[in-house]
């Protein structure tokens, strides 16, 4: 049985797995670990520059040998990275609404910088609310996302305000880190798993991913946005499984 380690999103804490964490106990003997990372939930990050390296290093220190990284959004990034860095750490990465690049350009669906750009702004006059309105983004599409968006925030509640140098180094980490030749040549499984309605992770880029590394599989949720564990919490835990032990 497989060392399965859930890593959450910008903004998050290890709180918005809990869910899932019980869900896939009871339904697998794999060993499940929910992580905070860097700067969230209480994980202090004390280095002076937030940047993917320095969480990475600091992250990896947590993780077993040969574990399951389950990486959704921002921490995709991170996972990739701490593969690169630390191979015997990593057996297989399962990307969650995540990609190996979240900026949008011609060739690439994502996040328009002008979107981040706000974002960064907003973090220097009211931290809480900016990461309020992040959450109303990430529910965008669900077909109930007024209740995806309260669930959200129970989780978070039982856990400590995120550092403000990794809000900041983790909304920068997104508009500038791109990892897709990391992604292309990292020779270790990768698959992920898809909201067809996320605007943050357009479906479009599971094809260049595809592209990129065509032994990449990926499951894409018809009805779900950028958080598909939250709003289909059965139907995701039998996908996840499925992505753990193929």
């Amino acid at each position: 049985m497989a060392d399965v380690v859930l890593l959450h999103g910008w903004g998050m804490n290890k709180g918005i797995w809990q869910l899932q964490k019980d869900a896939l106990e009871a339904q697998s003997d794999h060993t499940i670990h929910t992580l905070n990372l860097p700067g969230f939930g209480g994980n202090q990050f004390s280095d002076a520059v937030y940047d993917l390296e320095c969480v990475a290093r600091q992250l990896a220190t947590d993780i077993a040998d040969q574990s399951v990284l389950v990486a959704w959004s921002l921490s995709g990034l991170i996972a990739l990275k701490i593969a690169a860095l630390f191979p015997h750490k990593v057996k297989k990465i399962v990307l969650v609404a995540s990609t190996p690049f979240f900026a949008s350009s011609e060739q690439w669906r994502g996040i328009d910088d002008k979107v981040l750009d706000t974002f960064m702004a907003q973090l220097s006059t009211n931290h809480q609310k900016t990461v309020e309105r992040f959450l109303a983004i990430q529910a965008m599409g669900s077909e109930h996302a007024k209740q995806d968006i309260k669930q959200i925030k129970a989780l978070l509640a039982e856990y400590p305000a995120a550092q403000e140098i990794a809000l900041s180094g983790g909304l920068a980490i997104l508009k500038n880190e791109d990892l897709r030749d990391l992604f292309a040549q990292l020779p270790l499984p990768i698959s992920g798993i898809f909201g067809r309605l996320d605007s943050l992770v357009p479906v479009k880029a599971v094809a260049k991913m595809q592209q990129l590394n065509p032994q990449f599989k990926a499951d894409i949720l018809a009805k779900a946005s950028h958080a598909p564990f939250i709003s289909h919490p059965q139907e995701f835990t039998n996908l996840l499984l499925s992505h753990i032990e193929s």
